[in-house]
């Protein structure tokens, strides 16, 4: 406990943050060093029901009155977690703005399918932003573009917490790191308290909101659902979770389980080294999390105000300027066990379609989908269900290197997989069928030419196309 009594002082010194932060900070690494954190008898795990994962398909239809549309809508909020940088895809700024397709970001395209809900059926459906304060200032500029928009957009920022040196458990600010690396934003478990100290929360519920719907700000597939909506309004449900099928490239996600009559996530960190594998099968852990999370705003307040929602605390060991640091993150997934008539819902795969990485890029402005009202939407053409696997090069690993190595995007709807490697140039209208791998020998160059076809071929230079 000194290193809590020695904590304690250090972090009440730190005028940059607001004592609601100091206070979920100490809370939280109190509960780090008390070791509080469940253990999950694996004998115990069941596979939820039908009744706490509910098939998609089994849903009531959404209303077919227009007015009643309305009424469901005008209980809604959507949230988009956006606090993450761009900076794996080589990008500066928040990754809501990297363009995804025809030109129009993520956070564009989220726009516009809000605007075009609020006109269709006339409802006021807000839009909400939980920003870190390493987007904050960016997105408040960004935003502005929307002014005129048929759309309310509000931003809060999540907490800032100080990194802890490991050596002697100090703030990293107060130990001559004055900048933004001495900060961490805490994950998006973070967005329960935040929501409700940002005053947010209050101010939705007085204007008769009852739902939020959360999702990734890069998950292009997460959109508004009315049967969803409408299945949590009729059951009562305070949470739902959707997940969707595994595929083998899904193994390291959190699934549900049913344990001891609760349902709740289980995450690849809980699981120890003898059952790793059985939790990465995809016969007995047959779903994964979305991080597609709806969860009622009164029920938010309730457990934010009693202090319950403990969830697994996530240790997550860095280094800054040679010294190693610890910051304590939680995940929104992990609450669903303190609400009340939680539930899973087993959703098709077209609401998980995140972009990582430019190989997703590739997918989303490709063949394989159209744009219709900001919807992003798969190609009817493809008729398996499973997108291409798609490997590209360190080469294509920055947003602008990639789109300068193709002049247009090949046509993918036959494609299995691709791998590239090495300094490789797309042409215009290129076709890829099948399997394709194309590596150019170290130090040469090699262009794929305008209207290639290129069907099952592994290509190592320019006499194989």
């Amino acid at each position: 406990m000194e290193k809590l009594d020695h904590l304690k002082p250090a972090v009440a010194s730190l005028s940059q943050i607001s004592e609601n932060e100091k206070n979920g900070f100490i809370n939280l690494f109190s509960r780090y060093l008390s070791g509080e954190a469940q253990h999950i008898e694996w004998s115990k795990i069941q596979t939820p029901t039908d009744e706490v994962v509910v098939p998609y398909d089994t849903l009531s239809p959404s209303p077919d009155d227009p007015a009643e549309t309305k009424k469901l809508l005008d209980k809604l909020v959507v949230l988009k977690l956006n606090g993450g940088l761009g900076t794996t895809m080589g990008c500066t700024g928040p990754k809501s703005v990297i363009e995804v397709r025809n030109g129009l970001t993520f956070l564009d395209l989220i726009v516009i399918q809000i605007e075009h809900l609020n006109s269709k059926y006339g409802c006021n459906v807000p839009l909400v932003l939980m920003n870190s304060f390493n987007t904050h200032d960016d997105t408040l500029k960004i935003v502005e573009k929307y002014s005129n928009s048929n759309i309310q957009i509000h931003t809060f920022n999540q907490s800032q917490y100080p990194r802890l040196v490991v050596e002697d458990f100090s703030p990293l600010p107060l130990k001559g790191q004055p900048g933004k690396d001495g900060w961490y934003p805490p994950g998006h478990g973070d967005v329960f308290p935040s929501l409700l100290n940002s005053g947010k929360l209050d101010a939705f519920l007085s204007q008769g909101k009852e739902y939020v719907f959360i999702a990734n700000s890069d998950n292009l597939g997460a959109i508004v659902d009315l049967k969803i909506l409408n299945h949590l309004i009729q059951n009562k449900n305070e949470y739902c979770m959707e997940v969707t099928p595994k595929t083998l490239a899904d193994v390291k996600g959190g699934t549900l389980i049913s344990y001891e009559g609760k349902v709740q996530l289980l995450e690849i960190a809980q699981v120890t080294d003898e059952h790793v594998n059985e939790f990465k099968s995809i016969e007995k852990f047959k779903i994964f999390n979305t991080n597609n999370l709806w969860v009622n705003l009164n029920a938010i307040k309730r457990l934010v105000e009693a202090d319950a929602l403990k969830m697994e605390i996530i240790p997550n060991p860095k280094e800054v300027d040679g010294i190693k640091v610890l910051q304590l993150e939680t995940a929104a997934g992990a609450a669903i066990r303190f609400f009340d008539h939680a539930i899973g819902i087993n959703v098709p795969r077209s609401r998980f379609l995140p972009v990582k990485a430019t190989s997703d890029l590739l997918l989303v402005q490709s063949d394989l989908y159209t744009l219709v009202d900001g919807f992003v939407i798969r190609n009817q053409a493809r008729t398996n269900p499973a997108n291409p696997s798609i490997e590209l090069g360190p080469e294509f690993k920055k947003v602008g290197n990639f789109l300068s190595r193709f002049k247009s995007i090949p046509s993918i709807i036959d494609l299995d997989s691709l791998k590239v490697t090495g300094d490789v140039w797309f042409g215009g209208g290129i076709v890829l069928k099948g399997k394709v791998s194309i590596a150019a020998k170290p130090g040469v160059k090699l262009e794929i030419p305008d209207g290639a076809v290129i069907e099952n071929k592994e290509i190592n230079g320019p006499e194989d196309i």
